[in-house]
């Protein structure tokens, strides 16, 4: 790294002036052990799933809107569709846990069950499901193109801001109330039920494996799939709460060595969870709509580092003269 960053400060500017830029450059350039990087074509992962702590009334939106919204992803009708058209990102939408028959032509089927159990109740799923879901998502990024080494992650599910906030206090040892967001815009009748769910998911399962326990299919395919991409040297763009919980449940120092995160959601938590992680996001621009949009705004601030690190010329190799 000192010497990456001797590198960084030799190009012509001055030291530091590329602001939180770079870190990255620096980042691209220790993961890829290269200071001329080729990241390759961009790609967005989207995993979308239900959840059964959804019943608990923790959503202002019914759970058939997961289905509804990945369809209209496989449609290109979305928000995460048009960004990633704007800025060349390839997009996999992938069927991870879905309520429904069968996805639509379009979404990748890798289904691990029609959702996930309530949590209040019960285990979202086997610590066995939980591995197989994680294999699944770490199969399909060795499936990308070996040269590709720039993969945002995002994900969709009617509930999974509630399953989200639970995990992240068992792993990083929060209260509910540390954890707890509007997500899709409760009013303070559902903020209430989504603090209970949450209290109760943590009592019951406190003794278990919290991925399991709490999370969902997408957070663990997520979480698997962010876990092979480090370990193949591919470098992971982190969207919001969500995919930041996915994050945490692989924290690594592999993981950390191939990770930038792409923003801080509005969701009041995020804020204080990266702070308790350690990490800084790229972007702060209030958003909190999840499909992996933070994540396609920063990769072009990604492709931009690895530029600056192949383009720019030294002061020795452009005759500049050093302040």
């Amino acid at each position: 790294m000192a010497a990456i960053q001797s590198a960084i400060d030799s190009q012509t500017k001055p030291p530091g002036s590329l602001g939180q830029l770079e870190p990255v450059m620096a980042l691209v350039a220790a993961s890829q052990r290269s200071l001329r990087p080729n990241l390759g074509q961009p790609h967005m992962l989207i995993f979308a799933a239900d959840h059964g702590v959804a019943a608990a009334g923790v959503s202002a939106y019914p759970r058939a809107v997961t289905a509804q919204m990945v369809a209209n992803f496989a449609a290109g009708g979305a928000a995460i569709n048009a960004l990633c058209r704007s800025a060349g990102i390839a997009l996999t939408v992938v069927d991870a846990g879905v309520d429904w028959d069968g996805p639509p032509p379009g979404v990748v089927a890798c289904s691990q069950g029609r959702g996930t159990a309530n949590f209040v109740s019960g285990p979202a799923m086997s610590p066995a499901a939980a591995r197989r879901a994680m294999q699944a998502g770490a199969a399909l990024v060795s499936a990308l193109p070996a040269g590709d080494r720039l993969i945002g992650f995002g994900e969709m599910g009617i509930g999974n801001t509630t399953s989200a906030a639970a995990l992240l206090a068992a792993l990083l040892g929060l209260s509910p109330a540390a954890v707890l967001g509007r997500g899709t815009g409760v009013d303070d009748a559902g903020l209430a039920r989504k603090r209970a769910a949450i209290r109760a998911g943590l009592v019951r399962h406190a003794a278990a494996a919290p991925l399991a326990a709490l999370g969902g299919f997408e957070i663990a395919m997520m979480a698997g799939a962010m876990a092979r991409a480090a370990r193949e040297g591919r470098l992971a763009v982190v969207d919001g709460f969500v995919a930041t919980a996915a994050w945490a449940a692989v924290d690594s120092p592999a993981l950390r060595a191939h990770s930038i995160f792409a923003h801080v959601s509005a969701e009041r938590a995020h804020r204080a969870v990266l702070g308790r992680l350690g990490v800084t996001p790229l972007l702060d621009l209030g958003m909190r709509l999840g499909e992996g949009s933070g994540a396609a705004l920063a990769i072009p601030l990604v492709q931009a580092a690895a530029a600056l690190l192949r383009e720019m010329a030294t002061f020795e190799t452009a005759g500049v003269a050093r302040g």
